[in-house]
């Protein structure tokens, strides 16, 4: 066993997941500690689960942060390296046609409320940050700070859908929906798109014909718990590495991605 790996959390509810990350950190199936557990929901019941393992934690009232500044917005106080020219050319959070207006409230919001997570986790240095069902994308803003390494994105996020499809906040919703015969779960880094980033793993179920959305959420919810531990594993034994791919289509265009390739266990 080698040095364990600083991990700091994200939740918004109640924290199932990041009940099975504490219970294979504590297990020693990840070599790795959880230094804290940030939420943006001062009810989340994911905190009580931090502190029965002695885990720091902290909150950063998004929902606050919105009201006030639509309430009052020249008196919300912008981070000093705040550009917002410079984020919105980088999001890719919005369908085109979104007005600008809007892109830019939702910019500063999360650029105010992101400052502030940033501030509170200082005290806990950390090598990977789990977003474990924290219900809020990230901008650029905050995703730089963390990625300081390009080369070696440490945001991982854990979605319940096989990505590419359906994205967004109702996976397996969208999934039974569709009248898919196939669900499953993902996990990824993040990037600046929304749940558009290098999947690490994924892990599918069968849909049967007398499934309901409870159902299908209840066998996405075991693999969860297995797939998420798993993958921060690999990353605790430096085995995930990005690699930047072109692939060339029968049309002739490239198609360029960053995938996570994950490397042989070294003996």
């Amino acid at each position: 066993m080698g040095e364990k790996i600083r991990i700091g959390a994200l939740i918004s509810g109640g924290g199932t997941n990041l009940q099975a990350i504490i219970d294979s950190c504590e297990s020693e199936k990840i070599d790795g500690k959880i230094v804290f557990v940030g939420t943006d929901n001062p009810e989340a019941k994911g905190l009580a689960r931090a502190a029965k393992h002695n885990i720091p934690t902290f909150v950063v009232d998004y929902s606050s942060i919105i009201r006030e500044y639509r309430k009052n917005p020249g008196e919300m106080r912008l981070p000093g390296d705040f550009e917002m020219k410079d984020l919105l050319s980088r999001i890719s959070l919005f369908p085109p046609e979104t007005d600008s207006e809007k892109k830019e409230k939702f910019i500063a919001t999360r650029a105010i409320a992101e400052a502030e997570l940033i501030k509170k986790m200082k005290p806990y240095p950390f090598d990977l940050l789990v977003l474990a069902g924290f219900m809020r994308n990230l901008t650029p803003y905050f995703i730089d700070r963390i990625n300081t390494d390009p080369g070696n994105p440490r945001i991982m996020n854990i979605h319940p859908a096989l990505l590419p499809a359906f994205p967004g906040t109702d996976g397996y919703g969208d999934t039974f929906r569709y009248g898919s015969k196939i669900g499953g779960c993902t996990v990824h880094f993040i990037d600046y798109g929304e749940d558009s980033g290098p999947i690490i793993g994924q892990r599918s179920f069968q849909i049967d014909p007398d499934d309901t959305i409870d159902s299908i959420k209840k066998k996405g919810l075991a693999l969860e718990w297995e797939l998420y531990p798993e993958c921060i594993r690999l990353f605790a034994q430096k085995r995930l590495k990005t690699v930047k791919m072109t692939y060339k289509r029968d049309d002739g265009k490239e198609v360029k991605r960053t995938v996570v390739k994950i490397l042989k266990c070294e003996q």
